[in-house]
Order: structure tokens, then C-alpha cells, then sequence
């Protein structure tokens, strides 16, 4: 059996990265938890400090299939590729036909760039496009496929 688990990123404003990579792979903020009309009402509850709840962000797969992914505010930058990335697959992936796939990725790289992204580089493979590799808002690289 498989174990649940979370992608955890690291970083300087938690909201703004999480809105990002929820545009990015069509996911939603996680609903406050059970019992609490708000995130705020369960940060009160529990008696966090008001000045720590923009600390962390948290994102859920809307049909609950994929993995969540939280954002956590650290102090340090960035400071070195990722050992570590996610691969969008806007277009489909490799295995959807180039024709079809690639208008699928330019438009996602556009939408994704005026969010804030970077493209750092985009690939080529017989000779025409394949793949972006490109860096959140925060430096954090990920390929579009």
C-alpha cells in the first residue's frame, strides 16, 4: 500500500507562491478544516499568533486524487538549482502528438509568465520545440511540457 504524502515547499511569501502554483496546476486552496468556517477561525482556535498566518499555504488536487503541496515561509533564499522539480504537463505530455501538445504548452508558458515564471530555457528535439524549463516567482525550477 502506498503512503500518503505532501510536497512541501520552502519559501519568502507562502500565499503569493501557493496562488501561483494553483494557477499553474489547477489546484485550489485546502478547505479550512472540519468544524471551522475559515483558516483563521482554526488559527485562532488554536491559538496561533496572528503575525504567523501568513506562514504557510496549502493547496489540494480539487478531485483529491494528486498529492497536496504546502508552502512554508523560511528565512533563507533560494540559492541553488533544485535537486528536485515538477514536470506540468499543460500540453498532455510526450505522449500526446507534438501538433497538439506544443500549442498547449506555448499557451500555458504565456499564461504562466504573466503570473510571474520565467522561461530559463526552451528545448528543442528534431529539430522543433519539445519542452520549457522555466522558474516560479521564487526561482524554483520546473519543466512544461
Amino acid at each position: 500500500m502506498a503512503t500518503n504524502w505532501t510536497l512541501t515547499v520552502d519559501c519568502a511569501e507562502p500565499g503569493k507562491l501557493a496562488r501561483f502554483w494553483a494557477l499553474a496546476l489547477g489546484y485550489v486552496e485546502r478547505p479550512s478544516p472540519e468544524g471551522f468556517a475559515t483558516w483563521e477561525h482554526w488559527f485562532a482556535h488554536h491559538d496561533v499568533p496572528e503575525a504567523e498566518w501568513d506562514d504557510g499555504a496549502f493547496l489540494s488536487d480539487p478531485d483529491g486524487v494528486a498529492p497536496a503541496i504546502s508552502f512554508l515561509k523560511v528565512p533563507e533564499g533560494k540559492v541553488a538549482k533544485n535537486r528536485l522539480h515538477i514536470d506540468v504537463r499543460a500540453g498532455g505530455g510526450r505522449q500526446t502528438p507534438w501538433e497538439v501538445r506544443w500549442p498547449r504548452a506555448e499557451r500555458a508558458a504565456e499564461r504562466l509568465v504573466a503570473a510571474g515564471a520565467t522561461i530559463v530555457h526552451r528545448y528543442e528535439s528534431r529539430g522543433r520545440p519539445d519542452h520549457f524549463w522555466m522558474a516560479d516567482p521564487e526561482g524554483n525550477e520546473f519543466c512544461l511540457l
